[in-house]
C-alpha cells in the first residue's frame, strides 16, 4: 500500500485523525506507535466506531478486508499522503514561520481573509512533522485558501515542512532567540527559519517583507516576487498608534484598534492586514477583522479579575519575546508587579540569558518581581523566587499581590497560567 494507491480512499473520507478518542465517522485513523504505547491495538474498535480506514505499523493488526493496512511508518505515510493532496490542491497556500508571534499572527491573517473567503488553517499548535501533514489533509474542495503554520527547533526542519506544504506565499515573522539550543545559536536560527525564503525564491513565489526588519530586508534584497509593508517605504504603509494599552493600526483613512497589547503585536496586524489587501479584502471588513479578534490562547491575552489586569503571556517565552513583554509592561499606568518563568531550550546560554532577562527587569523599577523555575531560581538573588508553579501557588494562596497590573510569562513548560485563577 502506498499514498497513491491509498488516496481514492481518503477522498471519501471525512477526515484524518490520530487520536481514536477523537475518531468520527468515515475518519481515516493513523495508528502512531511509541515506545510505550501501540495505537493499533485499538484498530478493530476504530472500524466499529465508524472508522473507513486505519493505518498500522504493525502488520499482526492488518485486515485489508476492513480497511486496516499496514505500512512501514505511518509517520511517513501520512506525509506522502499529505504532499499527494497538496499536489491535487489549486487553491493560494500562505506559509508562516518566526521565532515570535506565528500564532497569534496565523490567527489574525485567517481573521482578515475569512471576512472574503473560506478559510483553513493551523489549529492549536499543529505547527510540526504531524501537525502540517494533518493540516494539509483538512484541506477540501470547499476551501478558498489556506495557512500553513510551521513551527521548528533544528536545522532543516522548516526546509522540510515547506517542501510539504508548498506555499504560495510565505512570511516570517521575525528572528528571535528562541530554541537556541537546537539551531546552534542566533546565527543558526536566522539560518534555520529563512529556509522558507530558500524554498519560496527557488520556486519563485511570494514572500511577504516587513522592511522595518532588517534581516528580513537582507534576506530578501535581490528578489523582485515579494509584497513588502512597512512604516515609510513600503508597498503598504501603516502607522501604529497606542490606546488603553492597546495596539492600533492606521492605514490610509483607516484606523484599527486591536484587542491586542504590546507593540510587537503591530507588526503580527500589519501582515494580517497586507494579505487582506492584496487578496482584495474589503478596508471595512479588514477593520472589523482586527478590532474583532480576541487572543484567547495564552498570547499577550489581557484579562481583568478582581479589579487587577492581567497580562496572560504563557504558552511560550525566549530571551526576544520576554524582553518585549517586559518594555511593553513597563508603560501600564498604575502599579506592577512581573511573573517570569523559565525560558526553555536556551543551551549553553540559558544561564547568561536569564541573567540578562533580571538585570533588564530590575532598571524597569516594577513594584515586584517574582521568577518561577529553576533556572531564574538559581539566579535570581534580589528578588523573589520559586522553584516551580506549584511553589509560587502555595505562596499566592496565603499572599496577595496589591500591584494594579500583573504580568504572566514563562515558557510553556512552566505552566505559569495555572497560578491565574490563585491572583
Amino acid at each position: 500500500m502506498n499514498a497513491t494507491e491509498f488516496y481514492p480512499l481518503f477522498l471519501k473520507s471525512s477526515g484524518v485523525v490520530i487520536d481514536n478518542r477523537k475518531l468520527q465517522k468515515d475518519n481515516i485513523f493513523f495508528a502512531f506507535s511509541g515506545d510505550n504505547f501501540n495505537a493499533a491495538l485499538f484498530a478493530e474498535s476504530a472500524v466499529k466506531e465508524g472508522a473507513l480506514a486505519v493505518i498500522v505499523e504493525d502488520k499482526k493488526f492488518e485486515n485489508p478486508d476492513k480497511n486496516i493496512f499496514c505500512v512501514s511508518s505511518t509517520l511517513e505515510f501520512l506525509q506522502d499522503l499529505a504532499k499527494l493532496h497538496r499536489s491535487q490542491i489549486k487553491i493560494p497556500i500562505i506559509g508562516l514561520t518566526g521565532s515570535n508571534g506565528k500564532t497569534t499572527t496565523k490567527e489574525l491573517i485567517h481573521a482578515v481573509l475569512s471576512q472574503k473567503f473560506n478559510v483553513q488553517y493551523t489549529k492549536g499548535n499543529l505547527n510540526n512533522h504531524i501537525g502540517v501533514p494533518l493540516t494539509l489533509l483538512s484541506i477540501k474542495t470547499e476551501h478558498d485558501m489556506a495557512v500553513i503554520e510551521m513551527g521548528a527547533n533544528h536545522q532543516k526542519e522548516i526546509a522540510f515542512l515547506s517542501e510539504l506544504a508548498q506555499p504560495d506565499l510565505g512570511y516570517i515573522t521575525n528572528f528571535g532567540k528562541a530554541h537556541l539550543e537546537g539551531f546552534g545559536g542566533y546565527e543558526g536560527v536566522i539560518k534555520g527559519k529563512s529556509e522558507l525564503y530558500d524554498y519560496l525564491i527557488n520556486q519563485q513565489k511570494t514572500i511577504i517583507v516587513n522592511n522595518d526588519d532588517s534581516i528580513q530586508n537582507e534576506k530578501t534584497q535581490n528578489y523582485s516576487h515579494k509584497i513588502t509593508f512597512g512604516e515609510e517605504s513600503a508597498d503598504y504603509i501603516f502607522k501604529s498608534f497606542n490606546k488603553d494599552q492597546k495596539v492600533g493600526l492606521q492605514y490610509r483613512e483607516m484606523s484599527a484598534l486591536s484587542q491586542l497589547t504590546g507593540d510587537y503585536n503591530f507588526t503580527n496586524i500589519c501582515a494580517a492586514v497586507t494579505l487582506g489587501l492584496h487578496f482584495g479584502v474589503e478596508i471595512s471588513d479588514i477593520k472589523k477583522a482586527v478590532e474583532n479578534y480576541e487572543p484567547t490562547n495564552m498570547r499577550s491575552q489581557v484579562v481583568q479579575k478582581n479589579g487587577k489586569t492581567l497580562v496572560l503571556d504563557t504558552y511560550n517565552a525566549n530571551p526576544s519575546s520576554m524582553a518585549a513583554s517586559l518594555s511593553n509592561f513597563k508603560d501600564f499606568g498604575g502599579s506592577k508587579t512581573i511573573i517570569i518563568g523559565d525560558m526553555l531550550e536556551l543551551g549553553d546560554e540559558s544561564e547568561s540569558e536569564h541573567q540578562a532577562i533580571l538585570n533588564l527587569a530590575s532598571t524597569y523599577r516594577y513594584d515586584q518581581i517574582i521568577t518561577v523555575g529553576p533556572i531564574f531560581f538559581k539566579a535570581n538573588r534580589n528578588h523573589q523566587a520559586f522553584e516551580n508553579t506549584d511553589a509560587l501557588i502555595d505562596y499566592l494562596k496565603k499572599n496577595k499581590i496589591s500591584s494594579d497590573n500583573i504580568l504572566l510569562k514563562a515558557s510553556r513548560g512552566i505552566a505559569l497560567e495555572k497560578a491565574a485563577e490563585f491572583i
